[in-house]
């Protein structure tokens, strides 16, 4: 593989370790403890040549990182992370400097002639810095309670950096040329290649599977089971409904990997049901509560591995799929009136055009997602032998649909959102979120599904659906959900079309993501029109729908 690090981070699966070029061109040795709110630098790498500084070429792969002088390529470092605590770094003709980006009470010190420890205090981690061959220069004057500066220099030899939290670990002896290997064998067996994949998107499915290895964390601090981060670019955090997308897409060969993305948010669940917006070692934070779109992608997880209908897990996720659905009735719902957002990030949809009015907003997406989730958990409770539940959510699907069509519906326009505690009709209509109504597709009329599939359709690009209608004068390039292409969305609609039979449009708009995934990588968002990859260029729940679309897996087909 050919790994672009100033847009997909060189890590591993397990690490919290990462290595990126900004566009300015600097290289950084970060670590992703901490949440996307905190600091990650560690390190900027530079790199000399007799004393002189001089720019790099760099190789990056899924096993390692070089930096070489373009004219002298045998002169070069390389790096890998042979384990997940981990970086092995060999310079050979080539010096590496690492120099710190630290503050006032990171602290560097020698704990014997080849060994130091940086206390880096921001990060409530230590980092053991051991000198396996050749020379190491340190630089790191004391000055009262600290280090003003830290800089190391390898020359000629290796440098091993372990990171902890209070005492190291075993470490790891091993050579360069085992840890690549081993590096190399843990990608091999995640990776896990389509019957039948086109020659066309193999380079789609290479990065795919890669960011979706690469992005997963260890255990630890608040994180009881391995998470998959939706980036180690910018967004280091397991996030509510991101979360189901990848649990789904690993499902099938990693179905503990799996049942850990949702029993992450399991376990941090509050006492009135909401899940958390995002988890990550240090917290999890309430501030906003994602759509319940849990049950659908759990039911979605069984059908392609038994593994999450085994009882104890399936009881485990219907008692607190359950509670969170209450959620909704108890706290998101005024008299007579449909359940609300408070926030657009609510939504997911963060900046829609359906918010700019102004909170709390019934909207049609939440609604089909709530009529979904109560579909699912009546077969849930089927599978459970919970009869009366079965009856009470097939009810409560029937009841909420119906309500649906009557408050958010109307026969001239077709879906539209309410706003306020009065439940104004919001006039804007040109929000793709009023089309995910279409999930509603097996309780919508003949009339209403095909005027839905009509209005659905006139989103469409080049490269797939546009999120606010390319007419709308509140369309923007790189305007978040106000123009571009995301990845979940696409799933969820391509997902719908084939459930109400509309294969064809289906096939053609899965087709159309694939081929944007070949231009724009796996962005959190594309560009409609030319398939720029925009904003975090490295996004699991991106690399999670190509994998699902790759393998048809997932879809109501």
């Amino acid at each position: 593989m050919n790994i672009q690090i100033d847009k997909v981070p060189f890590s591993r699966f397990g690490s919290y370790f990462a290595v990126t070029k900004t566009k300015e061109g600097t290289i950084l040795l970060r670590d992703v403890h901490g949440g996307d709110e905190a600091p990650s630098t560690l390190f900027e790498m530079r790199f000399f040549k007799e004393q002189k500084e001089v720019k790099v070429k760099i190789e990056a792969s899924e096993r390692e990182l070089k930096f070489y002088q373009e004219e002298k390529t045998e002169d070069a470092v390389k790096l890998i992370l042979p384990t997940e605590h981990h970086v092995l770094l060999k310079a050979e003709g080539l010096t590496v400097g690492l120099f710190a980006k630290k503050v006032k009470y990171d602290t560097f010190h020698a704990l014997s002639e080849d060994t130091y420890e940086y206390h880096i205090y921001p990060k409530e981690r230590k980092l053991l810095f051991t000198r396996r061959e050749g020379i190491l220069q340190v630089d790191a004057p004391w000055e009262i309670i600290g280090n003003p500066h830290v800089t190391l220099l390898l020359s000629d030899g290796e440098l091993l950096v372990e990171s902890y939290v209070t005492v190291p670990g075993e470490g790891f002896s091993g050579t360069y040329e085992e840890g690549l290997s081993a590096v190399q064998e843990d990608f091999r067996v995640f990776k896990r290649e389509p019957i039948g994949l086109q020659e066309k998107y193999r380079p789609s499915f290479k990065l795919a599977s890669y960011i979706t290895w690469s992005s997963v964390v260890a255990p630890f601090g608040a994180l009881k089971h391995p998470a998959m981060f939706m980036s180690k670019l910018y967004m280091y955090s397991i996030w509510s409904w991101d979360n189901c997308f990848n649990a789904l897409a690993l499902a099938k060969e990693r179905p503990e990997l799996s049942y850990g993305q949702f029993e992450i948010f399991f376990d941090h669940q509050d006492s009135s049901g909401a899940y958390p917006d995002f988890v990550h070692d240090k917290y999890a934070s309430f501030n906003c509560i994602k759509p319940p779109i849990f049950p659908v992608f759990y039911e979605k997880c069984m059908k392609e591995n038994a593994y999450f209908a085994h009882r104890s897990r399936l009881e485990k996720a219907y008692e607190s799929m359950k509670r969170n659905l209450a959620y909704y009735d108890t706290y998101r719902t005024f008299p007579g009136a449909l359940p609300h957002y408070r926030h657009g990030n609510d939504s997911g949809w963060d900046n829609s055009s359906v918010f700019h009015v102004g909170m709390p907003v019934e909207s049609p997406d939440l609604q089909a997602h709530l009529v979904r989730a109560y579909d699912a958990m009546a077969r849930l409770a089927h599978a459970l032998k919970k009869d009366e539940e079965e009856r009470e959510y097939q009810e409560k699907a029937k009841i909420h649909a119906k309500k649906t069509l009557e408050r958010l519906y109307d026969e001239e326009e077709g879906f539209f959102a309410r706003v306020g505690i009065q439940g104004e009709p919001v006039k804007n209509r040109d929000s793709l979120l009023l089309s995910m109504s279409l999930l509603l597709s097996r309780y919508l009329p003949e009339p209403v599904l095909k005027k839905t599939v009509e209005r659905l359709l006139s989103f469409e690009t080049p490269y797939g659906f546009a999120t606010e209608h390319p007419k709308s004068p509140l369309y923007k390039y790189n305007g978040y959900w106000q123009g571009p292409i995301w990845a979940p969305v696409t799933f969820l609609l391509v997902d719908a079309l084939y459930e109400a039979g509309y294969e064809h449009d289906a096939d053609r708009i899965r087709n159309k993501f694939m081929d944007l995934t070949l231009v724009g990588g796996m962005a959190e968002n594309f560009d409609p029109f030319t398939g720029e990859g925009l904003v975090d260029t490295s996004f699991t729940w991106t690399s999670s729908v190509c994998l699902l679309f790759l393998r048809g897996e997932g879809l109501c087909r």
